[in-house]
């Protein structure tokens, strides 16, 4: 199989895997290596036509041994299974950085064989590219539950981040939909991740110190820092009873104990055909974006879990923020006086972002702040002039400050404009490099008007030869029209080569793809994917023969 089918494949099938954060480390580019790595400016997006690609989120394989009930990827589902060499993915990542499509990797896969030979596939994927590309892009590679720790260890030193899918809140519900998997096999990994973060970070600092007074021999190559952005995890949202509360007590005693960057909430998408999960086509979005809101407070708000959410309501509020629900429910703190309110107190106020806070504190030293002033430093005064006083005048005239008007005020539901997936109330997840973008109808509408207007002039013109002794003037005009004629056949032609090509690529790929319990087929090709060579360019990225030694 060529690497365009590969890569389709396996592209669609990593979108599921929630990685939409930034790098977390910064490193320079350096002479003679390729690649550098910003704090805040990497994130994965996929389009068809290649543009705005800054991590490229892809499975080392989708073959898989365990049959998770959510996974699209599971060992009983009937989908085309392949696999890249550590050579192919390597390349294709340079090839694609050197285009300038992207500015990292995400790599994540299934379980081929065993953890350990999956993890073993990865780190010799990701040495191909720190050692002999030397590159230093960004690179966030998934921890395979049941790995050794020498190969955790291994794939550490040679990543920037890592993270290991915590899957699911509880062990109970892990235990009906993943009855392969277990606990132990998905903490201990984050546990020593944990642990080697923290004892890579004390040597450093002890190097740092230079309090010996013998003369130190700088060793010849430098050992790379272990997961220096640290490691993420992922839960699914809805595939299982368990409420916002527990949820959010999970969340915080990662944080607390596991030293996690972050905690990805996904919303339960059914992918399989299995009775266990929920049927309903439902997407809960809104919950997820509820807890994402929940997550963001207790991260940088420095708010308690248990003063967002209790065991008597354990669920957050549909129509109100969290933040906004707090305020309203605790009217006894407000309003404050914006000119001489700690900052503490500044973050609780809804619409006033911890940046607003800072910047408040700042501008009131030289000024006496109002409400011109607050609008400049960008608070979202609409929602905060219930809750503060500007000095000494209430900003929320007009409103009773009581519970039911403020909420009457403030709650209204999640709009997400008028496209993308929340205004649709469907789970689009993330795009592949293959899915179409809207506009593109029209693109392939118009491809498929000139083709017929050829297959006229074709036509024309061989009428025009069938008369060309009988009429000179008729014959010249159907010369031109021929030329056109032969000059869109061959164009044509090249097209059915190129997709009898693929055809005959795709069924040979039967054969050599990785094999599975159960025969596969591969899906039928996208028809916009045998154009998009000439209509895009990122197939010359792909091409075997263009792919950078």
């Amino acid at each position: 199989m060529n690497i365009a089918d590969k890569l389709e494949i396996l592209a669609d099938a990593a979108k599921y895997d929630v990685a939409c954060t930034s790098s977390g480390v910064d490193r320079g580019a350096r002479r003679g290596q390729l690649g550098n790595a910003l704090a805040a400016g990497c994130c994965h997006s996929f389009t068809p036509d290649g543009r705005c690609i800054s991590l490229l989120k892809v499975l080392m394989t989708n073959v898989c041994v365990y049959d998770c009930a959510y996974c699209v990827n599971r060992a009983s589902n009937d989908v085309a299974r392949v696999a890249f060499t550590p050579r192919e993915l390597a390349d294709l990542t340079i090839s694609f950085y050197r285009r300038n499509y992207i500015e990292g990797l995400f790599v994540s896969s299934g379980v081929l064989k065993s953890p350990d030979y999956t993890t073993e596939l990865l780190i010799e994927t990701l040495r191909i590219l720190r050692d002999e590309y030397g590159f230093r892009g960004y690179i966030h590679a998934k921890a395979v539950p049941g790995t050794s720790p020498e190969l955790i260890d291994r794939l550490g030193r040679l990543a920037d981040r890592m993270s290991v899918n915590l899957e699911l809140p509880s062990q109970k519900s892990l235990a009906l939909l993943c009855p392969q998997k277990r606990k132990q096999q998905l903490l201990a990994p984050m546990r020593q991740i944990r642990d080697s973060m923290a004892e890579d970070a004390d040597t450093r600092a002890l190097v740092r110190k230079n309090t010996t007074y013998y003369s130190q021999n700088r060793p010849a190559k430098r050992e790379r820092a272990f997961v220096p952005a640290g490691q993420s995890t992922q839960m699914i949202i809805g595939a299982t009873p368990e409420n916002d509360f527990q949820i959010l007590n999970l969340s915080a005693a990662l944080y607390r104990t596991l030293s996690l960057k972050r905690v990805f909430f996904s919303a339960y998408l059914p992918v399989t055909s299995d009775e266990r999960p929920p049927a309903s086509g439902a997407v809960e979005l809104d919950r997820e974006h509820r807890l994402y809101q929940a997550d963001w407070l207790i991260r940088f708000y420095k708010f308690d879990v248990s003063e967002i959410i209790d065991e008597d309501n354990p669920y957050l509020d549909p129509q109100l923020d969290p933040k906004a629900n707090w305020a309203v429910n605790h009217l006894e703190h407000f309003p404050v006086e914006v000119n001489t309110a700690p900052l503490e107190m500044l973050l609780r106020v809804p619409g006033i972002g911890p940046r607003g806070a800072r910047l408040i504190v700042k501008a009131r030293r030289t000024c006496c702040l109002h409400e011109p002033e607050l609008r400049k430093l960008g608070i979202a005064y609409k929602r905060a002039r219930f809750f503060i006083t500007c000095n000494g005048k209430y900003a929320g005239a007009g409103t009773p400050f009581t519970p039911g008007a403020l909420r009457a005020q403030l709650a209204a539901p999640i709009d997400g404009g008028k496209h993308g997936r929340r205004a649709a109330k469907q789970c689009q997840r993330q795009l592949s490099l293959f899915d179409p973008l809207e506009g593109q109808g029209l693109c392939r509408k118009r491809i498929e008007g000139t083709r017929e207007r050829d297959a006229l002039y074709d036509t024309q013109g061989a009428i025009a030869r069938e008369y060309n002794a009988l009429d000179a003037s008729r014959g010249a005009n159907a010369h031109g029209t021929s030329a056109y004629s032969a000059k869109t056949g061959v164009s044509d032609a090249l097209e059915t080569s190129h997709e009898a090509g693929a055809s005959g690529t795709r069924t040979t790929a039967q054969k050599t793809s990785v094999s599975s319990s159960s025969p596969r087929s591969l899906p039928e090709k996208s028809t916009l994917a045998s154009q998009a060579d000439g209509l895009f360019g990122w197939q010359h990225a792909i091409d075997k023969q263009k792919v950078c030694a």
